[in-house]
């Protein structure tokens, strides 16, 4: 089971990307979106529920809290959320920090975030500032576990060496951009850093901005707000990408999504890959990631495929 190491959260194979809720999902459609993949949910793992401060403004995490409130589920739900820097001139010092999460808490209307992330890294300030905070939260019971995105190696090592010189809380996991169309930044840089310091990682952007649904394709328009950004992939590697996946897919009755989101879990140091929908339908073509089994060859092929 997918399980974040250095920590005692055991979380469903697919994280739900929460950026979607107040943006194109209104409020009752995250609602469903939520009922959905709690349902989905085998009763030994937690839903695993990513979001931020940031995505509208605070009101996904509006969301999430009221729908965790209105149905019973904070118990049971394993929380994510960042801390964003929005228009702060030094987002990740000890003040903004400790805001920050006060302002998680109360609209996610918790008492502990269970993975609270520094969303950007924040060279303005010093890492021990930030690594104190971090370590005030959890020592206060309101963080159980902190978390760094979008880090380069070498400052994620920093960070590392940082806590563990102060005797503070550490980084337990990382949030890259990693996907089938986006391997090098992760696997060349990042991967050896985690896998040595026994990190789990949670991929964003895990269909590569929705190209890997297989909708995308040229002369054809898609209505998304993400087309624009999904349109960079639409090429000969593009190309051989979704072919490979469609073989994969048919072969196990599933759509090429979840075939993405299966070889992406299935990465040396990847607990779960982060993917959202709009609608209950784009998220129950996600879904069959959980149960999905791929063969050696099926993995390899998409991996020479997206090379």
């Amino acid at each position: 089971m997918p399980q974040i190491p250095g920590t005692d959260l055991t979380v469903s194979d697919l994280c739900l990307g929460g950026n979607v809720f107040g943006w194109t999902a209104d409020e009752a459609t995250s609602f469903a979106l939520l009922d959905r993949f709690g349902d989905a949910t085998p009763s030994t793992r937690a839903p695993f529920v990513d979001t931020a401060e940031s995505y509208g403004k605070g009101r996904s995490e509006e969301i999430l809290g009221a729908w965790m409130a209105d149905r019973g589920m904070r118990d049971r739900v394993v929380v994510a959320t960042k801390a964003s820097p929005l228009e702060k001139e030094h987002p990740l010092s000890a003040a903004e920090i400790r805001t920050a999460a006060e302002g998680s808490l109360r609209r996610l209307q918790t008492d502990r975030i269970d993975l609270y992330y520094a969303h950007y890294d924040d060279e303005t300030t010093p890492l021990e500032e930030t690594l104190r905070a971090f370590d005030e939260l959890v020592q206060a019971g309101k963080v159980r576990y902190a978390a760094a995105s979008n880090y380069s190696g070498e400052r994620l090592t920093e960070a590392l060496e940082t806590s563990e010189r102060l005797g503070v809380t550490r980084y337990v996991a990382l949030q890259p951009h990693y996907n089938l169309m986006e391997r090098p930044a992760y696997e060349d840089e990042l991967r050896d850093v985690v896998a040595a310091r026994g990190m789990g990682v949670l991929p964003y952007f895990a269909l590569a901005r929705g190209f890997l649904t297989g909708k995308y394709r040229p002369g054809e328009a898609v209505d998304s707000p993400r087309a624009k950004g999904a349109a960079r992939y639409v090429g000969e590697k593009g190309d051989r990408v979704l072919s490979a996946l469609a073989e994969v897919a048919d072969a196990h009755g599933v759509t090429g999504a979840a075939v993405a989101l299966r070889w992406l879990a299935d990465q040396p140091t990847v607990v779960a890959p982060i993917a959202s929908g709009r609608s209950v339908e784009q998220l129950a073509d996600l879904l069959p990631m959980q149960d999905l089994v791929l063969t050696d060859d099926e993995r390899q092929a998409l991996t020479d495929a997206s090379a």
